[in-house]
């Protein structure tokens, strides 16, 4: 008992509690709103019971990558690799929609998981390690280590997009990519090719590759001519505006949201939980929950700064670069400037596949901490 003990204090000391507090603060703030987002469903609390047993499966994860040295699993990433590609390809026999619109879901005997969450996660410790591995002994900026590293981003985005039509999943996908070869160190003549290259094949990708209903989302909310009624493709964001409004400075009290505590409101222990939380709880609630995770996405830069290995440095910037995102583009979906892309709020909306996952990065984060460093290295924070 006194060797455990011993142990659970060394961990606590050397992980970074700090991180694995604001994520779970935000996770039990997350579940009082799905509570309250769900009061009007028959199982509601089967929504709390799911996401309290992601949130203890989440901590196990967290504890597990943090013991980890993630360059030693990134050692494997052939495996890994090959791990991404079929769990995608499981999608076409297997995959649901999961009531999203898009096939992106697995659900065997009851269980739903998202394949998207788990391979982001692995996508970033494999570029983590292709990145750094360039860096070290091959020339990062050389036409061939270039065309590795796309090459592997073109696969995974290529899968999702192709297979489940997740168009949010996918954005994730090409962010993080974007923030890690950035810090890697690419030359700025081959984020000008990309950007060329990707004008040049937008057209035909808006014409061939998306579905009607994915490009009027994409318009609305920069078209109004689109939904002029607002009874469609707008519905959803324009609901979350009148909630968001209606809660004012403080909300209008748990439970007692008008948009919430109706059918108006879709989504709302999912995409639109940012709308929940200002109708009920009012902007101060709102201020309180940006500035939550923003905490976590500093937290996150910092530690990756202070790292001591280029490898760790990616890793970190690449969880940064996720949790940033879907933050940036959940929210602008609640107010109205993004399109309304199937992305959730991280910590905060309801999902076992996306609590695990974010906790299972955050290990990682944390991992980084957690491994001694050289002397010279060393800097306590």
């Amino acid at each position: 008992m006194q060797k455990a003990w011993q142990a659970t204090k060394a961990f606590c000391k050397r992980a970074d509690m700090l991180l694995l507090g604001l994520c779970v603060l935000c996770s039990l703030f997350g579940i009082v709103i799905i509570r309250s987002a769900t009061l009007s469903y028959d199982d509601s609390s089967r929504f709390v019971f799911v996401q309290i047993l992601s949130l203890f499966l989440g901590i196990a994860l967290f504890v597990i990558f943090t013991i980890l040295d993630a360059e030693n699993i990134a050692d494997k990433w052939q495996y890994l690799m090959v791990f991404n590609v079929i769990f995608l390809l499981m999608l076409i026999p297997f995959g649901v929609d999961a009531g999203t619109g898009n096939k992106s879901w697995l659900r065997f005997f009851g269980i739903g998981i998202q394949p998207s969450e788990v391979v982001k996660v692995i996508f970033i410790i494999i570029l983590a390690k292709q990145l750094s591995y360039l860096q070290k002994y091959k020339d990062l900026n050389a036409p061939s280590s270039v065309g590795q590293v796309l090459g592997h981003f073109i696969l995974i985005f290529g899968l999702i997009v192709g297979i489940s039509s997740d168009l949010g999943s996918a954005l994730i996908i090409l962010f993080i990519f974007i923030v890690m070869i950035f810090m890697a160190g690419i030359r700025w003549y081959w984020i000008g090719a990309g950007v060329a290259s990707f004008a040049a094949v937008m057209p035909f990708a808006w014409k061939y590759a998306l579905h009607d209903y994915q490009k009027q989302r994409i318009l609305a909310p920069y078209n109004p001519n689109i939904d002029p009624t607002g009874d469609n493709i707008a519905w959803q964001a324009n609901q979350s505006k009148m909630a968001l409004a209606s809660g004012k400075l403080t909300g209008m009290g748990l439970g007692h949201g008008t948009q919430t505590q109706s059918s108006a409101l879709t989504g709302k222990h999912t995409d639109f939980i940012f709308a929940v939380i200002g109708e009920e709880l009012g902007l101060i609630a709102c201020v309180i929950v940006l500035a939550l995770l923003t905490a976590i996405i500093i937290r996150c830069v910092i530690v990756g700064l202070r790292s001591s290995r280029p490898f760790d440095t990616l890793l970190c910037f690449g969880v940064a670069a996720a949790i940033a995102f879907q933050t940036f583009i959940n929210v602008g979906m609640c107010i109205g400037i993004t399109p309304v892309i199937g992305i959730t709020l991280p910590f905060f909306s309801y999902g076992g596949s996306s609590m695990f996952t974010l906790f299972g990065a955050i290990g990682l984060v944390s991992g980084v901490r957690y491994r001694p460093k050289p002397s010279r290295f060393t800097i306590k924070y």
